[in-house]
């Protein structure tokens, strides 16, 4: 299991709490620090079954100064977001567990967190 985090986020540290409560094994990954590639975003996004417009985060100031809200939202528009994505990872929803079945979360919240751990087998 691993665990897209910015250290400044709460959300970020509730989950990590959570996984430590329950001992899970996990590895951190600091996603400001080491970004994730077009082709990492892409796998995850697959894995969570998302698009990469689902897991953008539209307020931070990157996706105002780009005009994402304005972008389509359509296949065509696709590599273009997750472009956008790689460029800026702050816009980068969190956290995201990926866990070993193949699938992914957005742990926002303590119900979201179960759920990766529950697919830890």
């Amino acid at each position: 299991m691993e665990i897209w985090i910015n250290p400044a986020c709460s959300k970020c540290r509730g989950a990590l709490s959570l996984l430590d409560a329950e001992g899970a094994d996990y590895t951190v990954r600091r996603y400001l620090e080491d970004v994730p590639t077009e082709d990492e975003i892409r796998d995850v996004l697959d894995r969570l079954g998302l698009e990469p417009w689902d897991i953008t985060r539209t307020q931070e100031a990157d996706a105002k100064e780009l005009g994402l809200k304005d972008w389509p939202r359509d296949a065509d528009a696709r590599d273009r977001w997750v472009k956008a994505l790689a460029e800026h990872p702050r816009l980068i929803q969190r956290p995201i567990i990926t866990a070993q079945d193949g699938t992914a979360v957005v742990g926002r919240s303590e119900e979201a967190v179960r759920d990766a751990l529950s697919r830890e087998g």
